[in-house]
């Protein structure tokens, strides 16, 4: 059976395709073998396909609900854009999508991730 951890990145990794094609209208493939990014997503509007990373996010209650995504490999080392192009942090039915600078973690407020990066949920996606 299926680690717990792997079964959360399968869904968010669903969820973060669905919510792709469906706000946004992207193409989704997943590649046959083991590559550093989970799929690929070809944009609509100009046909150029950007290799994804997708991972949970965090809401830290701790730190005044802080909305954090760890982007690290296995190795413990961050995701860079040689390797990705978009890292998509899922939180249940809604995501945030943006462009991979190279950070292990990217944090944000609520009202800051509206400004910064593009919320996709079920019923719109939000280009800032």
């Amino acid at each position: 059976m299926a680690h717990e951890t792997q079964i959360t990145g399968a869904i968010s990794e669903l969820v973060a395709a669905k919510l792709m094609m469906e706000t946004l209208g992207y193409e989704v493939a997943k590649p046959l073998v083991p590559e550093v990014y989970d799929f690929l997503a070809r944009d609509p509007a100009n046909g150029r396909a950007h290799r994804v990373q997708v991972k949970t996010l965090r809401v830290r209650t701790d730190r005044d609900n802080a909305l954090v995504i760890y982007a690290k490999k296995g190795n413990g080392k961050p995701y860079t854009p040689d390797e990705v192009d978009l890292i998509v942090g899922v939180d249940g039915n809604r995501a945030f999508m943006f462009e991979c600078t190279g950070l292990g973690e990217y944090w944000s407020t609520e009202q800051t991730a509206k400004k910064r990066w593009i919320e996709l949920n079920n019923t719109e996606a939000e280009a800032v």
